[in-house]
């Protein structure tokens, strides 16, 4: 079992994450104290960090989703418009970079493009994001926006967990 925690800089925020990994897969279990208020997500992947269902919670409320063979389903409706993506990204929560990076294995110099399954918290709404993923080094990426100019180079530990996310998240458990 991982624990670690992160520190959100933009939206001042703290989040106690822990992460187990077994021969079912991996499980994520996380909450997030912000100036928003508290939310929690329990994530799952596949051994392989191949993300299988995410359940978020927020002022009471709670949304899932779930990629199966058949697609994606938000809330147990299909979502066919979120077909072109593969990994969640969850907007209060650095672990999102964790499912690509690990899932992809880049090398030093590849680039892979993406499409996520962007969710907004508070919101809870589900839309399509386009991202490009560079390994610039060892525990180094560049994150790039492929529909804005937003990008940064993100530095993660050997497990692919972020370290230093400039000017959102940093860890705080060292």
């Amino acid at each position: 079992m991982t624990e670690i925690v992160w520190i959100g800089l933009d939206e001042p925020s703290r989040e106690s994450c822990r992460i187990e990994s077994g021969p079912e897969g991996v499980a994520v279990n996380s909450e997030i104290e912000g100036a928003a208020g508290a939310c929690s997500y329990t994530l799952r992947t596949t051994e392989a960090w191949e993300f299988t269902d995410l359940v978020v919670r927020v002022g009471g409320r709670e949304l899932r989703l779930r990629f199966t063979d058949q697609g994606w389903e938000v809330d147990g409706e299909s979502r066919p418009d979120l077909n072109a993506a593969r990994e969640v990204d969850i907007s209060v929560s650095p672990l999102s970079n964790t499912l690509p990076i690990r899932r992809l294995g880049l090398a030093v110099g590849e680039s892979a493009d993406i499409t996520t399954a962007y969710i907004r918290v508070p919101q809870l709404d589900v839309t399509t994001d386009p991202q490009r993923y560079t390994r610039t080094g060892e525990n180094e990426y560049l994150y790039e926006s492929r529909d804005s100019d937003f990008r940064r180079s993100i530095t993660v530990d050997e497990n692919g967990l972020v370290i230093e996310y400039p000017g959102l998240f940093t860890r705080g458990d060292d």
